[in-house]
């Protein structure tokens, strides 16, 4: 075996490239699970409940240090494309009473996407290194589009553009956007039924 090697340099690198790519990758995956970093689970529930439109207009990069930010007990109510009802959620998760929308920051608006007017383009792609989620296809001095699936509406496409040529325009609601409506609270109900039932006795 020994003389096979020595007489085939080939071959007998490739073994040893094979054992040591093994060798270093059981060290690496070892290094991995014994010394990994556990994170805060409240973190991801909170960055679950946040819209993930990355927009900054919280005063953070994106969402996710946001939701590191109220964890360690920032105020929960920076966020405009959120909205009260993200405020609400929030709230809830931390057993906290809800305030309304920080005004600072931004007014609740409807959720727009980001429309390109392609034949106005000029293949600048200042708003492709403006996009934080990477919903803007095309390069440079050519025809850019917006990935309407991706989009967010963030919004910092549109102040870059050096022709005015991007528009951000409704979210028209189908068949992908569209909820049930949430049901009554039970409380209210209760609430309700338990006063009728006083007015008939009286």
């Amino acid at each position: 075996m020994i003389s096979l090697l020595t007489d085939n340099t080939m071959l007998a690198a490739l073994i040893a490239l094979v054992g040591l790519g093994t060798l270093f990758g059981g060290l690496l995956g070892y290094a991995a699970e014994r010394f990994k970093v556990g994170s805060d689970p409240i973190v991801q529930q909170l960055d679950d409940l946040l819209p993930q439109t990355q927009c900054g207009q919280c005063g953070f990069p994106g969402c996710r240090p946001y939701a590191q930010s109220i964890a360690d007990g920032d105020a929960i109510n920076k966020c405009p494309p959120g909205g009260q009802s993200t405020i609400n959620a929030i709230a809830n998760l931390l057993d906290i009473s809800a305030p309304s929308l920080d005004e600072e920051h931004g007014e609740e608006e409807m959720r727009t996407i980001a429309y390109i007017r392609e034949d106005e383009c000029i293949g600048c792609t200042k708003c492709i290194q403006a996009c934080p989620v990477d919903a803007i296809l095309g390069a440079a001095k050519l025809m850019h589009t917006v990935i309407a699936a991706e989009c967010t509406g963030c919004d910092l496409c549109v102040e870059p553009c050096p022709v005015d040529c991007i528009d951000m325009l409704p979210i028209v609601k189908n068949i992908d956007q569209w909820q049930w409506p949430a049901p009554p609270n039970p409380l209210d109900l209760i609430a309700t039924t338990a006063s009728a039932m006083q007015e008939d006795a009286a």
